[in-house]
């Protein structure tokens, strides 16, 4: 499954580029995330947990940030192991920021596999999920670059 889209924020291109390439203020952004860890500049473990359609998963999730050129480019892989379920997740994402005026804009582009229960949901049920996350992430990412607020993390 693909899965791309743009998010506008008013606020530098830098500044973007480094909230996001913080792993924690990234998780922060994305409910569920839980017991981040940071193993070294590039490699972090956590665990996600979310509910789809009738079903709650937990995930033991890495993450390998395998690109990263400041302040335009991200690219990454993750790979996560659901918890109590047979099945597997692995996604691509590449993330690019381009300056437009005062706003940054950020495209992305993911590419997911799902295997086991999980992949037999379907895709509609997995799209609307996506498109539910992006909203929520868009939303604490651009109140983080609101004047006066604080940034969170998590």
């Amino acid at each position: 499954m693909n899965l791309s889209g743009d998010i506008t924020v008013r606020a530098p291109r830098q500044a973007v580029f480094e909230a996001v390439r913080d792993a924690r203020f990234f998780a922060s952004c994305i409910d569920g995330v839980r017991d981040l860890a940071e193993q070294d500049a590039t490699h972090y473990r956590a665990r996600f947990e979310t509910k789809l359609a009738y079903m709650t998963f937990r995930f033991d999730v890495a993450v390998e940030v395998t690109r990263a050129e400041p302040p335009a480019l991200i690219e990454a892989r993750l790979e996560g192991t659901p918890l109590g379920v047979v099945g597997r997740l692995a996604a691509t994402s590449t993330t690019t920021l381009t300056e437009a005026g005062d706003d940054t804009t950020i495209h992305y582009a993911l590419s997911v596999a799902l295997t086991g229960k999980l992949g037999s949901l379907g895709r509609p049920v997995l799209a609307a999920k996506a498109k539910d996350m992006e909203r929520q992430f868009t939303e604490r990412l651009r109140a983080a670059f609101t004047p006066g607020a604080a940034r969170a993390i998590a």
